[in-house]
């Protein structure tokens, strides 16, 4: 367990200062779990009176409850261990691609209470796909528990995100439906309504699932139907100007020497290492791909070829080349020193296609860089979608406890 210190400045009022402590411990509740006044005293470095204070006024917020007691021998009753109250609020988090629509729903720990997905058929009457885009939320969340409705709602949905704004840039690849479900979201449950890329939100999954400072600066490059990076320098997720920071499938690289377009990457990196490619290049190396080449199928592909032998072995070996070219070129201007393979393509060839890629980009880049697998396991853009609700509905309720 770490010790935290409570450490409000000198010329802070009583109010600031009961706002900092409020904030620290639960904070601490958070991350360490039920914990004893006894505990909070120890770690904020508060004294006993402050603590009793502390642990009565988030309880009279509703933010803290009793949960239990210590089990340890000693004279008088136990001591009460304190929570956070989990079911105070619940999120949720919605990953919206071209084929699905996928949503869960969270406590305000971020624990999952219930997912369901729907898929989009190729075709589909907007109109429809939004209105049962809706109503797979509302179940969903009825389904939860959250009876009361949902504080905050977080989407991740691909193509760019305008920082000033907060709305999906329309985009002649992607469906407008996107950007009109969220609206609709908004307008009908009258609740927070978040929108993220969806490599963002896979790389805020990636982040909080490292230890502190092991995550500062990474990249994360998505590769699945899509193919897309998340920026993270020095703890901080970038976004760029417009929002297209990591929109690494128009970089210029192809087999056939065309360029993409503002509005067509298939002759960028996209078109070398994105579903459609690989399945393509596994039928040249004799591998079974199905007509589909849709992200999964594609994952699907990767991870047969880990055991399909040396026609496995030197598709995964082609594979990999392609994608070093990007990652060099990503290296050459971000030195990140550490990059992580993400999406159905790169979680499927796991650490087998990381270290390829790795020998691949030390031959290409002087930069020193390490290419590695995600650790997120399952759905990496709802958990960072959920991650990013509850931080939210917490800045909201964590909020200075009068008193």
């Amino acid at each position: 367990m770490t010790v935290t210190r409570a450490h409000p400045g000198r010329n802070a009022s009583p109010r600031t200062a009961r706002a900092i402590n409020d904030r620290l411990a639960l904070r601490l509740l958070q991350e360490e779990g039920p914990l004893t006044a006894g505990q909070l005293k120890e770690l904020t470095g508060m004294s006993r009176p402050s603590v009793a204070d502390l642990v009565e006024r988030l309880q009279e917020s509703g933010l803290i409850e009793v949960v239990g007691e210590t089990g340890e021998a000693r004279r008088g009753p136990n001591a009460r261990l304190y929570g956070i109250v989990a079911d105070r609020a619940y999120v949720a988090g919605l990953d919206i691609r071209i084929e699905s629509i996928a949503v869960e729903i969270a406590d305000l720990l971020g624990r999952t209470v219930a997912r369901a997905e729907l898929p989009v058929a190729d075709g589909a009457e907007p109109a429809r796909i939004i209105e049962d885009g809706v109503a797979l939320l509302q179940h969903t969340a009825r389904a939860a528990g959250a009876a009361s409705g949902l504080h905050t709602v977080a989407f991740g949905a691909p193509g760019l995100i305008d920082p000033l704004t907060g709305l999906l840039r329309s985009s002649a690849a992607l469906p407008a439906w996107h950007g009109d479900l969220v609206d609709e979201v908004r307008k009908r449950l009258g609740v927070p309504v978040l929108l993220e890329n969806e490599v963002n939100l896979a790389a805020v999954a990636e982040q909080r699932g490292h230890p502190a400072g092991d995550a500062d600066t990474f990249v994360l490059l998505w590769i699945g139907g899509g193919v897309g990076a998340a920026v993270v320098l020095d703890g901080k997720l970038r976004r760029g100007i417009s929002g297209g920071a990591g929109e690494v499938g128009f970089l210029p690289i192809s087999l056939t020497g065309e360029l993409p377009t503002a509005t067509d990457c298939d002759n960028g990196y996209h078109g070398l290492v994105g579903s459609r490619a690989v399945c393509g290049l596994a039928r040249s190396h004799g591998l079974p791909a199905g007509p589909l080449a849709d992200a999964a199928a594609a994952g699907a592909v990767v991870r047969e070829a880990l055991t399909a032998g040396p026609a496995g072995q030197a598709f995964l070996a082609e594979l990999a080349a392609r994608v070093a070219v990007g990652v060099a070129a990503i290296c050459a201007v971000l030195d990140p020193g550490r990059v992580v393979l993400a999406g159905e393509v790169g979680q499927g060839g796991g650490r087998v296609l990381a270290e390829l890629v790795g020998e691949r980009l030390a031959r290409l880049s002087p930069l020193r860089t390490l290419v590695e697998t995600t650790g997120v396991a399952g759905a990496a853009i709802l958990r960072g979608a959920v991650i990013t609700a509850v931080e939210a509905a917490q800045d909201e309720l964590f909020a200075p406890v009068r008193g």
